[in-house]
């Protein structure tokens, strides 16, 4: 197989990165060349240390390449280690220049060299990194799986004159000392409460799929802070199941890697052939000049392969995957496996619906607050959804308000105070910020306060016409018989988010958006549950949709504001304006129907 260069599209000056000037010249030196860059930048001598350093301390270990120097494949180099290492950011904390990345994730089909590759890196932690007392770890759902990622490591050390010199192995305790500058490498398995008390400066997560909860992950990641440059890599291949840990995971790095400006401390490589036309849009919109880059959604077309798999024809066997490909064809019960660990798709029937870019295009004005020009749209005609999911999480409320042909989304969101600390655990306190801001409102103690909610509609109502409204069958009789009362609607129909009953609303929502007319105003709380929301389609009728609800005791997902706001179209469609009169005045659409009570 072929083992010479394929020439990499990347660009390392031209990659994203902070518009921070702040910092001297870098000056940073290797082997006579010298970074005259200042501010975030890519710094050349630093990346080009750490390919030297494969390449001449480290060798491949097994396969067509096994006891040859470890000379990175291009998209080894050029689209990961390059940008990880050399991409630096002035730190004011430390009065130097420090990598901008603290967390990295790859995420590739199987037999890609996953593991010697973040072997490698942890290995230049270890002792390349000019960090004393440094503490590298690499873990897994158990031993054996993390010994996966130790072993690698240790066989590197062994056959490499330098290193089998410098470090020692304990056998035991399955840990490599570098006694020079006091530093360690070992094995953490997926227990994280014994786990606590760590400072580390390098980690691995190898094959998060398998993990059963992000608390290792969790206990790693808040350990660190006190290093100068510590790096949290996790790599794996895509999940099966769309409520797991590493589901929440790949899909927040396929989210860094279409917007790095989201976390620009987050390093992203995700190759996967595409589920769906809007994730194949997506990828040629991002990666437009790559060589490799997929033609369709078809896991068996040949042309597709390169993408989830970097590594075939120079050390993945192209002949292999045929022959997988053709059981695959031949026995139904093998299609899956084929799909998840050599197209690296997630083979579960649920995917991302809403393509963001679309999404924001679609924002119209910016507001501050969920009231910021509310008033202007005042008198208007208005639709309703609600969806009061749990007593102990979100609850949102969506308005759709028409002008022309493009329609505003209001909304509003009560959650208890108790959820808050642990959605702000899985999302970097995002909940708080937008709670101060006003987007969500906090109620006291551990349940939703029906009353801030009935109070808070009875005011819409007060300032729209509200015609009708559909509302979540999860909402007690009661509740809805208030908001019935507040509202002056005659009746909300209520419904199970069946594919019936639901995709209608989310297929015409996701027209409006297409067509630039559904106006969010940036509710960012609502961008947030229509970048997280996920769809299945309907076995019977594939053209039927509906969401999949997050597993609210796994992660910090949550999607209210799209059933929400599906419903609200609906009820829209249920019962439209028989006709409407123009105010020359205020250009406000008036009903004709004159409401009771």
């Amino acid at each position: 197989m072929n083992q010479e260069p394929t020439s990499s599209p990347v660009d390392l000056d031209d990659r994203w990165r902070p518009d921070d000037d702040s910092g001297d010249v870098c000056l940073y030196r290797f082997r006579g060349k010298t970074c005259e860059k200042w501010g975030a930048h890519y710094c050349e001598p630093r990346a080009d240390r750490v390919v030297a350093f494969f390449r001449e301390l480290l060798v491949h270990i097994k396969g067509p390449l096994k006891r040859t120097a470890f000379v990175l494949l291009d998209w080894q180099e050029y689209e990961i280690v390059r940008p990880l290492f050399g991409e630096v950011q002035w730190s004011h904390e430390w009065n130097c220049y420090a990598r901008r990345y603290r967390i990295a994730y790859i995420v590739v089909a199987r037999k890609n060299g996953k593991s010697e590759l973040a072997a490698g890196i942890q290995l230049y932690l270890l002792v390349g990194d000019d960090e004393d007392s440094s503490e590298v770890y690499c873990a897994a759902k158990d031993t054996k799986q993390a010994g996966k990622v130790f072993e690698p490591a240790l066989r590197m050390v062994q056959l490499s004159p330098v290193l089998s010199k410098r470090l020692k192995h304990i056998k035991n305790a399955r840990r490599l000392v570098d006694e020079k500058t006091g530093s360690h490498y070992e094995i953490l398995t997926a227990d994280a409460e014994g786990e606590l008390g760590h400072n580390p400066h390098g980690f691995n997560l190898d094959e998060v799929l398998s993990q059963p909860d992000g608390s290792l992950w969790e206990a790693m990641t808040t350990a660190a802070g006190t290093r100068l440059q510590e790096l949290m890599l996790a790599t794996t291949t895509e999940t099966n199941d769309p409520a797991s840990f590493g589901a929440d995971l790949i899909d927040e790095a396929e989210r860094v890697q279409e917007d790095p400006t989201r976390a620009p401390h987050a390093f992203s490589f995700v190759r996967k052939i595409p589920s769906t036309d809007e994730q194949l849009e997506g990828i040629r919109r991002t990666f437009a000049d790559h060589p490799h880059l997929p033609v369709s959604t078809d896991v068996f077309d040949e042309a597709n392969w390169k993408w989830s798999n970097p590594a075939l024809d120079q050390f993945k066997s192209r002949d292999a995957m045929r022959r997988q490909a053709l059981e695959a064809r031949n026995e139904p019960s093998k299609e899956n496996g084929f799909k998840q660990f050599q197209g690296n798709q997630r083979v579960a029937q649920a995917h991302r619906w809403m393509p963001m870019h679309l999404y924001d295009d679609s924002a119209g004005d910016l507001w501050l607050n969920p009231d910021y020009h509310r008033d202007s749209l005042t008198g208007r005609v208005a639709w309703a959804g609600l969806d009061l999911s749990a007593k102990f999480d979100l609850t949102a409320w969506c308005l759709l308000v028409p002008e022309g042909q493009r329609v505003h989304a209001l909304w509003r969101f009560w959650l208890p105070e108790s959820a808050l600390p642990a959605l702000d655990r899985h999302n970097e306190g995002k909940f708080s910020r937008w709670a101060k801001q006003g987007w969500i409102e906090v109620t006291e103690g551990n349940v939703v306060d029906y009353d801030r909610v009935y109070d808070r509609i009875e005011r819409d109502a007060a300032d729209f016409d509200i015609r009708a409204a559909d509302a979540d069958q999860w909402s007690m009789a009661p509740v809805l018989q208030e908001v019935e009362k507040r509202t002056g609607v005659w009746e909300i129909d209520a419904y199970n988010q069946t594919y019936q009953r639901i995709s209608p609303g989310m297929t015409d929502l996701m027209g409006l958006v297409k067509d630039e007319l559904f106006l969010t105003h940036g509710n960012p709380v609502a961008r947030f549950c229509f970048e997280s929301v996920d769809v299945v389609h309907s076995k019977m009728n594939p053209d039927l949709i509906r969401p999949v609800k997050p597993d609210r005791d796994k992660g910090g997902s949550r999607i209210d504001a799209v059933p929400a706001a599906a419903m609200a179209v609906n009820a829209w469609k249920r019962d439209p304006l028989p006709e409407v009169v123009e105010t020359p005045r205020r250009g406000i659409v008036v009903s004709s129907r004159r409401r009771s009570g």
